[in-house]
């Protein structure tokens, strides 16, 4: 009511200086005297609140009536907008700079806001309504103190949950980039735009976004987080969506169109045919191989594809490059044939081969059995590397399936056609250590040319279980020719054939009955091994390996064996410890019973010349030696 009685007190004032103007002109009885006093009322500094309106009219000034004061007034109060601290209001953009947004809000004065905070839209015009904040009706000069930002974000979670729930297309202000994305000022909220929503097509700068306003739909809200995801892409993924059903149906196979290449992977290229992508695949791309898509098209180029298939459904559509162009085998030489040497470049490399180009789009392929004579099993990789040059002979060609064998091993002599001159039987050859087997070694005399050692042609003498145990790999290794099956290309070959059987001198040096000293290398339940000189071994079971003392051998222990078996073809030795000790005792018993034998015939001679009671204790004596007898031969058993 305060500043209604200002507007009150300023329209009577002002309205009764004109009628005091008014009586001055028409009445002159009245004196300047009489005009002074209410001069100095109406300039008096009167607050209004102390302003006495019954003696102000009393004093004989225009009044109003009640009616006309009450009217006054509420023309007056319908001027002013009734707004409240920390109240959101609609006002009127009245004036835009670079700096500032001036806002009326139907107050008695007008706010303003820094530009900064419209920066999210820069669409705002002079007349548009937003809603802002009041702060403060006056601060201490007086000012209206307003603003955008904080009405926005007061309101900005039941908008956004709105705008969600209507899929309603907003604006927000792309402030910043972050990590996979940029970040987005909707309604004063810090929304997050993935990477992958920003737009259809792949992103390459992302920094070109920053300070950029944008259409987006809200796609998901963390209510516990107060998180919000907005997608631009979401936009225009339905009106594209629309453009492809509309291109597809318009596309045959076979058709070539011109398309932009709008993005290169390792698998194919992705090219732009007017609103929907369509794929080259790498294999498409060239009759050639290539390693990648970059050296055949370069990104944003224009080029010329034919449609080789489309999916309706899936919107997939396959392109071709090479197709545009005939196929490089249609082209090839009539008059080439099987036999042929021909040359390329190794673009391929497997286990089992190499793929050779002999010609762009024309491949041929070497099966390593076709690199070497070699019969080991080998890998491609040891014959050849991707980018040689080669030179092979075509051992099959297949023009209609488009497919050409090869091999490079037919360019030298097959050394098989002379192994019987080279390596005849019982020739001594150097051989390299190529691989083992469970029964033998094989070796490598050249290149093609391969035997078989047996396991039991290493050595004379050594017992070996694997030949690992008597050779390495890669080693050198003399042999001596057995046998040669030049058909299905063998070579039987000997180590130990180099030297004389030293069995044949064994058999005299390790006789029956004959004694060496041995010592124990090893120890199971069926005996013992026994290290014998000139390098052979013996076998003693355990019956035979029983000490004097009876305590335990073991390993290292030396001791003296006697040969109780010797086998020749079999080349086994078996000995026995225990026996010589044995036979010791059994001599000594002999040598016994040969002197008791010899007591006897001396006693028969005096048998005539004693008496019937000498008879008698010979008898006694005869039986107690028979019994020795038994006796020993007993504990002998």
């Amino acid at each position: 009511m305060t500043n209604q009685k200002e507007g009150v007190i300023k329209d009577v004032v002002t309205e009764d200086i004109k009628s005091t103007e008014t009586n001055q002109n028409t009445t002159s009885e009245k004196t300047t005297e009489e005009v002074k006093p209410k001069e100095t009322i109406i300039n008096q500094n009167v607050k209004p609140e102390e302003f006495d309106w019954d003696s102000f009219e009393n004093e004989g000034l225009d009044s109003y009536s009640s009616n006309e004061k009450s009217d006054l007034t509420e023309k007056y109060t319908k001027t002013l907008s009734t707004i409240e601290d920390n109240q959101v209001v609609e006002g009127t953009i009245v004036s835009i700079s670079k700096r500032e947004f001036i806002i009326n809000i139907g107050y008695k004065s007008e706010g303003v806001i820094n530009a900064n905070e419209f920066r999210y839209n820069p669409d705002y015009k002079v007349g548009d309504k937003v809603e802002v904040l009041v702060e403060t009706k006056e601060d201490h000069d007086g000012k209206l103190i307003i603003s955008h930002k904080k009405a926005r974000s007061l309101r900005s979670w039941d908008r956004v949950n709105e705008a969600l729930e209507k899929q309603e297309i907003i604006k927000g202000y792309i402030k910043c980039r972050t990590k996979g994305g940029m970040i987005v000022d909707v309604f004063g909220i810090e929304a997050f735009l993935p990477g992958s929503q920003i737009d259809v097509k792949p992103i390459r700068d992302y920094d070109a976004y920053v300070d950029k306003t944008l259409e987006f739909k809200v796609v998901k809200i963390n209510q516990e987080f107060k998180n919000v995801v907005v997608s631009h892409k979401a936009l225009i993924e339905a009106e594209i969506e629309q453009q492809k059903a509309e291109i597809i149906s318009k596309l045959d196979k076979g058709q070539v169109i011109e398309g932009t290449v709008k993005n290169i992977t390792s698998y194919g290229v992705f090219v732009d045919l007017g609103g929907v992508d369509g794929l080259i695949h790498i294999t498409d791309l060239s009759w050639g191989r290539i390693n990648h898509p970059e050296e055949i098209v370069k990104l944003d180029e224009k080029i010329n594809v034919v449609i080789l298939d489309f999916d309706d459904e899936k919107k997939r559509i396959a392109l071709g490059l090479k197709q545009l162009t005939p196929h490089p085998w249609d082209s090839l030489d009539e008059n080439i044939k099987v036999g042929d040497v021909v040359k390329g470049k190794v673009v391929v490399i497997t286990d089992y081969g190499a793929f050779i180009e002999i010609a762009p789009g024309i491949e041929g392929l070497i099966h390593v059995s076709e690199m070497s004579w070699s019969q080991h099993l080998r890998t491609a990789q040891e014959f050849l590397k991707v980018g040689d040059e080669v030179e092979a002979q075509i051992l099959t060609l297949d023009k209609e399936e488009r497919k050409m064998s090869l091999g490079i091993k037919q360019l030298k002599p097959d050394p098989w056609e002379k192994v019987e001159e080279k390596y005849a039987i019982n020739s001594k050859h150097k051989a390299i250590v190529k691989n083992f087997t469970n029964f033998g070694v094989f070796v490598e005399l050249e290149e093609g040319v391969d035997g078989l050692i047996h396991i039991s042609d290493l050595s004379w003498t050594k017992k070996i279980k694997h030949p690992a145990e008597f050779t390495t790999i890669g080693a050198e290794l003399e042999v001596v020719v057995l046998d040669i099956d030049k058909e299905n290309r063998k070579l039987s070959l000997g180590h130990k054939q180099l030297e004389e059987n030293p069995w044949d001198v064994f058999e005299d040096l390790f006789a029956i009955g004959t004694i060496h000293e041995g010592t124990v290398i090893n120890i199971t339940e069926k005996g013992a091994i026994i290290a014998l000189p000139y390098g052979v071994e013996g076998f003693v079971t355990p019956k035979h390996l029983v000490k004097e003392d009876k305590s335990e051998v073991k390993v290292d222990d030396k001791l003296e064996f006697k040969v109780i078996d010797f086998n020749k073809e079999g080349k086994k030795i078996i000995l026995s410890h225990s026996r010589i000790f044995e036979d010791k005792k059994e001599d000594e018993n002999q040598k016994k019973s040969k002197s008791t034998k010899r007591a006897l015939k001396s006693n028969q001679s005096k048998i005539e010349k004693t008496t019937l009671g000498d008879v008698s204790a010979l008898q006694e004596l005869k039986e107690k030696m028979d019994a020795d007898d038994k006796k020993k031969k007993k504990e002998k058993k």
